[in-house]
């Protein structure tokens, strides 16, 4: 039987040009490069799973093959990564020190990559300034950290500082999309797009919940098998609900929720997601906006019909009554009880409108 290896590993950045959503970044290493503008301690700080360490990789091996080296040699010599979370000890970053001074034996530059270096002990952090300040013509030095503020300014005042942002959601589904074709997987839009925002920003979880799912689903990648596997509530429960609300129906609505909860979610979590739908459906109605509708394709069709269905006024009333309900819920002695309340009073709202339109005519 084959060894399997997880997409996060089979699919790692070897280029700058493979990096998801980092542009900014890659450029301006690639540009320092070209222009023999790079400095010698740089810090990679950001999120974690957005490829602070693979860009630090990629650097490392570019460095030596643009300074003339040949393009195919091995530069495994010249990088040295430290994982500061298990070396952080002054005695591990002395003896990086005394490796310093020797110079390469192939390629012009050695390239030592600690990560985690917020990790690093006070006393390892003042036997590092000195190398760090004054290193030798040969040495780079590339600290990852996902903690900044824990590094010392001592230390940050030395280093370029690349800030690695969040990737977005429309990034992380199309490389799931590439992935999903070069695997011979047939995946619905909007299943990679609830993957890419389940994982929150971070690439590497993007791709581990992608394997998760697979497994579960096999070639055939559907919504509803995303949504079964990751125990997220679909879309599907929320525009049901909001039809209910607005046709006032509440004994429907209260039973729509029984639902949920019978399926093992939590009121909290229903709340939430209902507030968020009533916030998307919101940006929906102006053009301007749609384009804050993280959503797949087929999804924001949805969004459209019913937000011209909503009016304005219900529903800056049923995200404001949705928020209240947030609020309070850890609070409360009876959440069911006051999950409910919201339900009836969001259902309440278009009410009175109604009766006013039966009287007049």
């Amino acid at each position: 039987m084959e060894q399997f290896i997880v997409s996060a590993r089979k699919y790692r950045p070897q280029l700058f040009e493979d990096v998801v959503g980092q542009q900014a970044i890659t450029n301006t290493l690639e540009n320092a490069i070209k222009n023999n503008h790079l400095a010698q301690a740089l810090l990679f700080t950001g999120p974690r799973g957005v490829g602070k360490t693979s860009c630090a990789r990629i650097l490392a091996k570019k460095i030596n093959e643009e300074a003339g080296s040949q393009a195919d040699e091995d530069f495994a010599f010249n990088i040295f990564e430290l994982d500061a979370a298990s070396n952080n000890s002054v005695d591990d970053i002395r003896s990086l020190t005394d490796q310093v001074r020797i110079p390469p034996q192939t390629g012009k530059y050695k390239v030592y990559i600690i990560d985690e270096v917020h990790m690093l002990s006070q006393a390892a952090f003042n036997a590092f300034l000195k190398t760090l300040e004054e290193p030798p013509a040969h040495a780079i030095f590339i600290l990852a950290t996902t903690e900044k503020h824990k590094i010392i300014p001592t230390i940050l005042s030395r280093c370029q500082i690349f800030d690695f942002k969040r990737i977005g959601v429309l990034d992380a589904k199309e490389h799931l999309k590439k992935i999903s074709a070069q695997e011979g997987i047939n995946a619905d839009d909007d299943a990679l797009h609830i993957i890419a925002q389940k994982a929150d920003g971070a690439m590497r979880d993007a791709l581990s919940i992608f394997d998760r799912v697979i497994s579960f689903s096999g070639k055939n990648l559907t919504r509803e098998a995303v949504t079964e596997n990751l125990n997220v509530l679909d879309y599907d429960v929320y525009f049901k609900t909001t039809d209910l609300l607005l046709k006032n129906n509440i004994p429907q609505v209260l039973l729509e929720f029984n639902t949920v909860l019978s399926k093992g979610f939590e009121g909290h979590h229903y709340i939430n997601g209902l507030a968020s739908h009533f916030r998307d459906l919101l940006v929906a109605k102006d053009k301007e906006t749609i384009p804050l509708l993280e959503v797949g394709d087929a999804a924001k069709k949805q969004y459209l019909e019913q937000a011209s269905a909503a009016p304005l006024p219900f529903l800056l009333q049923a995200i404001d009554k949705a928020n209240e309900c947030d609020l309070k819920y850890k609070t409360s002695k009876n959440q069911r009880l006051l999950v409910e309340l919201a339900l009836m009073q969001i259902a309440s709202i278009t009410f009175e409108a109604e009766k006013k339109k039966v009287v007049t005519t």
